[in-house]
């Protein structure tokens, strides 16, 4: 194992611990307030924050211990750009109403969505991206956001105020959803487009296997 792949997945540790340990501070709070196993994971998993989270966890701890399919440009592009959107959305929309545990708050939404990005600056190879991988990436939030609304409909109860259909309507929260989701795809063809750009200024090693060896 080479210096920069045992730099590379030390630092995937970190990130993945830091994760952890923020999911974990969230779920303590949370089991607090509700008291039971079943309840706390309904919770916690109704939230794009979480989720994002969690596939931060899962995806850094698998570099961190050296398995090659999780360190796929593909796989981390979708994760850091799903992560860039949680902490642009709390930035933006959601930073005065966040609650809960004030630990997991700073993990979550600023700590995780800065350091992932800087790690797929530094230690990811470039030019591996295609123009069509946004489209597979858009999967993801738009599956979480028909599986809120779903819920929504049974329970009343929205995740975040912008698709709150019991306040907004269909037509505000459908719009909110169309805006994010424009957004998510520029920023993913913008993404690629660095990716390529930075592979032309950058030298890079043969392939992500670097990673896992």
């Amino acid at each position: 194992m080479s210096a920069a792949t045992k730099t590379a997945r030390s630092v995937a540790a970190l990130i993945a611990l830091i994760t952890w340990a923020g999911l974990a501070a969230q779920f303590h709070a949370t089991f607090a307030l509700v008291d039971s196993l079943g309840s706390t994971l309904a919770v916690l998993l109704w939230y794009f924050t979480i989720t994002t989270n969690l596939l931060v966890a899962v995806v850094f701890t698998g570099i961190a211990i050296g398995r090659e399919p999780f360190a796929h440009p593909s796989l981390l592009g979708a994760t850091t750009l799903s992560i860039l959107l949680v902490g642009v959305i709390y930035g933006l929309l959601l930073q005065e109403l966040s609650g809960g545990s004030a630990i997991a708050n700073v993990l979550l939404h600023m700590v995780t969505p800065i350091l992932v990005p800087i790690f797929w600056l530094i230690f990811i190879p470039k030019g591996k991206l295609n123009r069509r991988d946004p489209l597979l990436w858009a999967i993801y939030p738009l599956a979480y956001l028909f599986y809120a609304l779903i819920c929504g409909e049974f329970t009343h109860r929205y995740p975040y105020p912008f698709m709150n259909v019991k306040e907004l309507g269909w037509g505000r929260t459908i719009l909110h959803a169309f805006l994010i989701a424009a957004c998510f795809l520029g920023a993913s063809w913008l993404f690629v487009w660095l990716d390529s750009l930075l592979t032309l200024r950058i030298p890079q090693p043969s392939d992500t296997r670097s990673l896992t060896k």
